[in-house]
């Protein structure tokens, strides 16, 4: 079975294969391969920026979490809010811009069209947002 996407979320992994999601199966068993696993490879200079904006990004939802607490004027708060969707957004088109110039490349000169339809499934998740 080809994993075509998976993400974490809430203590499970979550796996998009076949069109369909499936929850926690196994990739890896310890006598043969099951699935496979795959890896981004991002230079350091676009790690360390995309780390920088993520160690920002969570100081603003720590601000946020101190706003709510304080009871600071709820317009005060969707303001930052929207300042830190906005920041996520950025680091998302990091990673997407990322993702096409290099992943989505190298898998369609390997001849491996399927990840078009990955490709779909990321974009439409991005903009549901």
């Amino acid at each position: 079975m080809e994993v075509l996407y998976f993400t974490y979320g809430a203590g499970v992994w979550y796996f998009y294969a076949g069109g369909e999601w499936m929850e926690n199966i196994e990739l890896y068993n310890e006598s043969e391969e099951v699935g496979h696993c795959r890896k981004s490879h991002h230079p350091e200079a676009v790690k360390k920026d995309i780390t920088t904006r993520l160690n920002r990004i969570e100081g603003q939802i720590r601000g946020i979490k101190g706003m709510i607490e304080k009871d600071v004027y709820c317009d005060d708060v969707i303001t930052q809010l929207s300042a830190t969707q906005s920041a996520l957004n950025s680091v998302a088109k990091i990673l997407l811009e990322g993702h096409l110039k290099g992943c989505v490349v190298d898998r369609l000169n390997e001849g491996d069209h399927e990840v078009l339809d990955e490709l779909i499934v990321t974009i439409q998740k991005l903009m549901k947002k």
